[in-house]
C-alpha cells in the first residue's frame, strides 16, 4: 500500500520527522534549492501538510496544493495559517493546545517574579562582585500588584490559579465576558491598564490584535506599571514600548515574545531594567516531546479516516454543513 504524500515546510523535531516517515512519503520544503519548481513538481500528490511558523500558509501556498486536507501546526499559536481560507477550501488545520499550558504559566510566573524582583539584575550584581561593595537596592514585591491578564484562554487560566496561589489579584480583558470565572471582567484594554499594575499579555496573534497594545494602553498602565508578555510579540506595537520605557512612561517590561523573531530591537537588550527571554515559554524537553507526538497524532489519526484531535475553530470537525 503506498504510503499518502506530506508536505513539511521547514525543519521539524527529529521524532516529528521520523514517525512522520513511517506513515507518509514526506516531501521536504526546506531542502529544495528551486521551492517553487519542488512545489509545482509534488503539489498534486499532497494529501497532509506539517508546518511550524517557519513558513506563511497562506492562500499562494494552500491553493497550489489541490489535494490538500490537513495541515497540522507545531504550537498553539497559528497564525502563519490562513485559517479562515483553509476552512473555506476544505482544508482542516490542527494546533497544539493544552499540552503546553502549564509550561507557559510556569514561564509566566518566571517571568514576572524576574521583572519584579530584577532577579536577573541581581544575580549579574554578584557575579560582577559588586555584593562585596554594598548589598542590591531593595526591588519591588508581587505584594502591592494587581495583575490584568489580556486573553484569559486555557493558559490564561493556569496563569490566574498560579496567581491566587501567591495572592495576587486577578482581572480580565478578552473579546467577551466569561461566566465561568470569578475575575472582574474589563469591556475596555484600556480601562483595565488603568486599573491594574501588570498587564499580563498571553493573547494570540492575527489581524484581530495587531499591536493593541498601543500608546494608549501602555500611558494607562502608567509609571508603576509593567508589562509581561508571553503570547504574542505582534500584540504589541514595539517602537510604542521602547519609547514608553525609554520616557519612564511603564517602569519595566518582561518578555517572552517579540515582533520580529529572533531580531530583538537592539534599544531592548540594552536596557537593564527589564527582562528578555528568547521565547523559551514552552521550551522544556517534556513539553515539546507532548507537543510534537500532537502533530504526528493529527496526521495519522486524520489519514487514518477517524478525524483531527484538534481542530482550531475555523476549521471545526466535523465540518459544518
Amino acid at each position: 500500500m503506498d504510503k499518502p504524500d506530506l508536505l513539511m515546510t521547514g525543519p521539524m523535531m527529529a521524532m516529528i520527522q521520523e514517525q512522520l516517515a513511517q506513515r507518509f512519503t514526506v516531501h521536504k520544503l526546506w531542502e529544495a534549492e528551486d521551492r517553487d519548481g519542488f512545489i509545482d513538481a509534488v503539489a498534486p500528490k499532497i494529501t497532509a501538510v506539517a508546518s511550524g511558523s517557519h513558513v506563511i500558509c497562506g492562500p499562494a501556498l494552500m491553493s497550489r496544493l489541490p489535494n490538500a486536507k490537513i495541515i497540522s501546526s507545531f504550537g498553539v499559536g497559528y497564525d502563519h495559517i490562513d485559517a479562515a481560507w483553509a476552512g473555506q477550501n476544505g482544508i482542516v488545520v490542527t494546533n497544539t493546545p493544552d499540552v503546553l499550558n502549564e509550561e507557559v504559566a510556569d514561564t509566566a510566573l518566571g517571568l514576572l517574579l524576574c521583572t519584579v524582583r530584577e532577579f536577573p539584575q541581581t544575580d549579574r550584581y554578584l557575579r560582577a562582585g559588586k555584593w562585596l561593595e554594598k548589598p542590591y537596592p531593595l526591588s519591588g514585591t508581587l505584594r502591592d500588584r494587581k495583575v490584568g491578564i489580556l486573553g484569559l484562554g486555557r493558559i490564561g487560566k493556569a496563569i490566574a490559579k498560579r496567581l491566587e496561589a501567591f495572592g495576587v489579584p486577578v482581572v480580565y480583558h478578552g473579546r467577551s465576558e466569561q461566566t465561568d470565572v470569578a475575575y472582574r471582567y474589563y469591556p475596555t484594554l484600556v480601562g483595565m491598564a488603568r486599573d491594574v499594575n501588570v498587564l499580563l499579555i498571553v493573547a494570540p496573534g492575527g489581524a484581530s490584535t495587531h499591536h493593541i497594545v498601543n500608546r494608549e494602553v501602555l500611558e494607562a498602565l502608567g509609571p508603576d506599571g509593567i508589562l509581561i508578555n508571553v503570547g504574542r510579540g505582534s500584540v504589541v506595537d514595539e517602537k510604542a514600548l521602547v519609547e514608553a520605557l525609554e520616557t519612564k512612561t511603564i517602569r519595566s517590561a518582561g518578555l517572552d515574545v517579540f515582533e520580529d523573531e529572533p531580531r530583538v530591537p537592539a534599544e531592548l537588550i540594552a536596557m537593564d531594567h527589564v527582562v528578555l527571554f528568547p521565547h523559551v515559554g514552552s521550551a522544556s524537553v517534556h513539553t515539546r516531546n507532548a507537543m510534537a507526538q500532537l502533530v504526528i497524532d493529527n496526521l495519522i489519526t486524520f489519514a487514518d479516516g477517524k478525524g483531527p484531535l484538534t481542530p482550531v475553530v475555523e476549521t471545526p470537525w466535523p465540518p459544518r454543513s
